[in-house]
């Protein structure tokens, strides 16, 4: 099974359209051409489609690296998991 974090580079991968490997925990908008507000809204929006989750907005404005997204996914998956309990 994936990690978040793979699968976060999967998604980014995807979603500013690089080849496979071509995202790495520590890629950010400083660091990858295509990553614009626009595309950072589609790779939210493909991240919670996929995860099947809502990040709250305050979630998302924290969203500055790949790794800072796969955790925010985990807290938010932790949450909802806590909440099913």
């Amino acid at each position: 099974m994936n990690s978040t974090l793979d699968i976060v580079c999967e998604v980014a991968a995807q979603v500013f359209g690089l080849p496979d490997g071509g995202i790495t925990e520590d890629s950010s908008p400083d660091t990858v051409g295509e990553w614009d507000s626009t595309r950072q809204l589609f790779l939210v929006l493909a991240l919670e489609e996929r995860f099947g989750v809502q990040l709250a907005p305050e979630e998302i404005e924290k969203l500055t690296n790949i790794g800072e997204i796969a955790n925010a996914l985990e807290r938010t998956l932790a949450n909802a998991a806590n909440r099913v309990s």
